[in-house]
């Protein structure tokens, strides 16, 4: 296994550059897609590298549930090892564990709780609650599974009526284009490696950027859109989430003023082209190669070590 085995767990600093990149650079489909895709890849990566540093590590210890052949001399000797990574590695996995589930528990009990909101209420797309906050979100699932917009009579109220429509576009684009699960992958992959923390605050933005663009499509008017998002900023006040995500609170983190203003910028300059691939050459197509490559080399080093050590410890295991 040798270095292979340790190189997937500092490969997601090469996805750094396009995390700073893909907001102002990319088409944020395009970056939603390929931040979420490349961050769930070097976040299985990693897993599976301490995963095979703590079966290597720790197969000598008592009471592990591996088999004792595992355990031999001869193995020992082929297989690259150091007990004390390997325990290491055995509560890094565990943290990365709980971590994990405790993001995944959070997820259910907040998409339940707004679930039981609104019991009582008409099954239709759209849902208002009288309530005196200024909120809007997008509530994934449902008995239909196409999910809910939910908007609090407040937030209307602030709104003339072509700001509503942006506002229901942009919450619905959340629904179409799926943006929860974007959000998931990257949540759960800032847990599983720590590196990856600026995908997930990068997904965040661009998914908001997605549903901006797909609302000012569907208005006709950017101007409308960042009225609006405007608007609802400032009524929401600091201490809410200003970019609007709000599908489930606990993948919105992060300071909440900062996107706000990118978001109106970005609606009141042209369309951003819809090109999947920026071109090689500029800065954005450099640092979108290398973190491809980033990713690439991290699933050939994870499958090298885990077919690596597989081979022997089956080898191992049939001898005996």
């Amino acid at each position: 296994m040798g270095v292979f085995v340790v190189l997937p767990l500092v490969l997601p600093l090469t996805a750094w550059p396009i995390a700073r990149l893909a907001g102002p650079r990319l088409h944020p489909r395009t970056a939603t897609r390929v931040l979420s895709l490349v961050g769930g890849v070097l976040a299985v990566c990693s897993t599976l590298c301490l995963l095979l540093l703590m079966v290597a590590g720790t197969a000598q210890l008592p009471g592990n549930p591996l088999p004792d052949a595992w355990a031999d001399p001869e193995v020992r000797a082929v297989v690259p090892y150091d007990e004390a990574v390997g325990q290491a590695a055995l509560l890094v996995l565990a943290a990365v564990a709980l971590a994990c589930g405790h993001l995944l528990w959070r997820h259910g009990r907040v998409r339940a709780g707004a679930a039981r909101a609104l019991t009582g209420l008409p099954p239709s797309r759209r849902a208002v609650l009288p309530d005196e906050r200024p909120y809007a979100y997008a509530l994934p699932g449902g008995p239909r599974g196409r999910g809910r917009v939910v908007v609090s009579s407040a937030m209307l109220d602030l709104l003339d009526a072509r700001e509503r429509e942006a506002l229901i576009a942009h919450e619905e684009a959340h629904l179409t284009g799926r943006h929860h699960r974007f959000l998931l992958v990257a949540g759960l992959a800032a847990r599983a490696n720590p590196f990856l923390r600026p995908l997930r605050s990068a997904v965040a933005f661009t998914a908001e950027r997605w549903a901006d663009e797909d609302a000012a499509r569907a208005v006709g008017d950017r101007r409308v859109v960042a009225r609006a998002i405007g608007k609802a900023a400032l009524a929401s006040g600091p201490g809410h989430d200003l970019r609007g995500v709000p599908p489930l609170p606990a993948f919105a983190a992060g300071p909440a003023p900062g996107p706000v203003p990118r978001r109106v910028a970005a609606l009141l300059r042209p369309v951003p082209p819809a090109r999947a691939w920026p071109p090689a050459g500029t800065a954005a197509g450099l640092a979108l190669w290398t973190a491809t490559a980033g990713a690439a080399a991290s699933a050939l080093s994870s499958a090298n070590a885990t077919l690596v050590l597989v081979t022997v410890l089956r080898g191992a295991t049939s001898a005996l």
